[in-house]
């Protein structure tokens, strides 16, 4: 099949919906509800763009199985111009979502990108993995994934929840597969991906009591038995007063296994809790990072360039502390895409010749951006304060008896009340609004607890060579006779 359209997703989506549940109403099709029809479009935009004549030299690459053009986000870097080839895609699609979608396809694609080049991690499993992998990509299927178990009882392991099957486990195996059963969180743009890809992560790690939670595997989102539990949608809204929400709410949600056969060939660990105890040996954070790193400058240059425009329209860009705080922002973006080079300029070639970026400046930025988010927001709330609530309530005001009021009142130095609306209106969304909030929340925690983060690959993993050697040439280049030597006046 190769690279689909945007027509092509939609009509498969269509016809293959998973169950989705919103409150206590089943979505039959997502493709046509307004709760969630607006996001469909807009995954289905980014097909489209990868086929525009003027980005296909990056946007996509010649299957190595069928010759079919595929999607970058598979392609295996062999070369600095391929990780320069990935990024250029990454950051088309980054672009066109403003960075507010941060489950578009290419992260997980950036996911199995590690898995295959890691597969021998796999065992017997490997070559499950690769043929899993080529099926993705040749097919340019939308993966959502859930990782994390649900958060009934944190204080035990998951053989000890309340039920042994709060946690998605093993109830049996079958002559056609695995029968699971149980919930993951937080899966992420659900309701729109064509399968899920499922495995653990926790941070306590797995015992012999845990070993049928220790499983891996990748199924369709219309299994029968699968269902998915929705947060409240922020989608359906007027596209004026909420230009955001109302477009780019990638939605999250439980994922319910009950009873859901898992073919054996898509099983990649079964119940083997030793290995999962070892699965950050695949580094899928060396890819993973690299396209949430992307993601993360185009939200910070879509910030700032919302901040620098607001500000000029109500004339407050003269103030110090305000330029103070636009040029914070401008700073975390350098940082970012500094990182991002540097990652690549760095990157190292497995066993198989497959580039690696650097995972390190990587890690540095996931550990950065969820502080420095949070931190952002406010200072839209801080630059514009009153302002952002300084509107009419909805765009019907404009073709309204109030019009004129608007218009006088609320109106820009050198802009419309309309265009000064227009404007407030997108920050309102970020600053302000419960899809600003969700987007804080997600940015602080999309990778995992953000104090445990920075403690595994800021501490435990970082590689303190350097740093030590620096302290070692200094402790080395004097010693206590030296000193005394000085003290009598003797040549040091």
């Amino acid at each position: 099949m190769g690279a689909r359209t945007g027509k092509e997703y939609l009509e498969r989506l269509s016809r293959h919906s998973p169950e989705v549940w919103i409150g206590g109403e089943r979505i039959t099709d997502v493709t046509k509800h307004p709760a969630t029809a607006p996001a469909a479009r807009e995954l289905a935009r980014l097909y489209d763009l990868q086929h525009r004549d003027d980005v296909r030299d990056f946007m996509l690459f010649p299957s190595p199985t069928t010759g079919e053009p595929v999607s970058t986000q598979f392609l295996l870097p062999r070369t600095h111009e391929d990780l320069l080839k990935r990024r250029k895609m990454h950051k088309l699609w980054a672009d066109a979502t403003f960075g507010l979608m941060g489950r578009t396809t290419d992260f997980i694609g950036a996911m199995l990108t590690a898995w295959c080049a890691s597969a021998r991690f796999f065992g017997e499993s490997a070559d499950r993995v690769r043929a899993y992998f080529a099926y993705v990509r040749d097919n340019d299927l939308f993966l959502t994934h859930a990782l994390a178990d649900p958060p009934v009882d944190r204080s035990k392991p998951p053989h000890a929840q309340p039920d042994p099957f709060t946690y998605l486990g093993v109830v049996r195996e079958t002559e056609d597969g695995l029968i699971v059963r149980g919930a993951k969180m937080l899966a992420t743009a659900g309701p729109y991906a064509d399968e899920i890809l499922v495995w653990p992560f926790s941070l306590r790690r797995y015992t012999p009591e845990d070993a049928r939670y220790a499983i891996a595997f990748a199924i369709p989102t219309d299994s029968p038995g699968l269902r998915f539990i929705c947060r409240e949608p922020y989608g359906g809204t007027d596209i004026f007063d909420h230009p955001l929400g109302s477009r780019f709410d990638e939605m999250d949600a439980v994922a319910v296994f009950d009873d859901v056969l898992v073919p054996w060939e898509r099983v990649f660990i079964n119940q083997d809790w030793e290995r999962v105890n070892r699965i950050w040996e695949i580094n899928s954070n060396a890819f993973t990072g690299h396209q949430t790193s992307i993601r993360l400058l185009s939200k910070l240059q879509f910030i700032a360039g919302l901040a620098y425009r607001g500000t000029q329209m109500v004339q407050t860009d003269q103030f110090p502390h305000v330029r103070d705080a636009i040029g914070e922002i401008t700073t975390y973006i350098e940082l970012t895409k500094a990182a991002i080079i540097a990652s690549e300029t760095e990157a190292q070639p497995n066993e198989d010749g497959i580039l690696f970026p650097n995972v390190r400046p990587l890690f540095a930025i996931r550990n950065s951006g969820n502080r420095w988010y949070p931190r952002v927001r406010e200072l839209l709330q801080l630059i514009f304060a009153g302002s952002l609530l300084y509107t009419p309530a909805r765009a019907d005001a404009f073709a309204s008896p109030i019009r004129e009021d608007i218009d006088k009142y609320m109106r820009a130095a050198e802009a419309s009340a309309e265009e000064r609306a227009k404007l407030f209106k997108v920050a309102y969304d970020l600053a302000v609004s419960s899809f600003g909030g969700r987007h804080e929340l997600y940015e602080r925690f999309y990778a995992g607890d953000p104090m445990f983060l920075r403690i595994n690959t800021q501490y435990l993993l970082y590689d303190f060579s350097e740093p030590l050697k620096l302290l070692d040439d200094l402790l080395s280049s004097y010693s206590l006779q030296d000193a005394l030597n000085q003290l009598r006046g003797g040549v040091a």
